[in-house]
């Protein structure tokens, strides 16, 4: 379970990093600059991204073993299915607060590798065949070239 969790993190936490960064970009036109990006790359080889892991599978498992005593405690499996929902939720809200701050430094991080390149859009690189400037290793060094600050 923990490693489908990690997976969907590591997926949406890279559409909050494309989506903002490609939102913010002037529309493309036949001069522009495209970089393309491995987002799921950049997350994983954040600086703070494996102890972020490591605090949500200690959450993950509290909120599991939270949501199974609940549960065996009611009689109605409706409640028991409002229980587990309600812990689900509770988890998906820690995921937000703990990789908010993962987010938004690679969300800038992005910005400041294309402004510096001279590109005007980015694209996650899984969803372009043919052509784009690779910045993902721009991105990361530009990551931990934060952190260290």
């Amino acid at each position: 379970m923990f490693k489908k969790m990690c997976l969907v993190v590591v997926l949406l936490v890279s559409l909050f990093i494309l989506v903002p960064c490609a939102a913010s970009a002037a529309p493309a036109s036949g001069g522009d600059k495209i970089g393309v990006i491995d987002s799921q790359m950049v997350v994983t080889k954040h600086p703070k991204f494996e102890a972020a892991m490591k605090e949500l599978q200690g959450i993950s498992r509290k909120k599991e073993d939270e949501a199974r005593l609940a549960a065996d405690k009611e009689l109605d499996e409706a409640k028991k299915a409002q229980v587990i929902r309600e812990k689900r939720l509770e988890l998906a809200k820690e995921e937000q607060r703990i990789m908010e701050p993962i987010i938004k430094e690679a969300q800038l991080a992005v910005r400041t590798v294309a402004k510096t390149k001279g590109l005007t859009v980015v694209l996650e690189k899984a969803s372009v065949y043919v052509g784009g400037i690779d910045i993902t290793e721009d991105v990361v060094q530009q990551i931990k070239k934060a952190a260290t600050k």
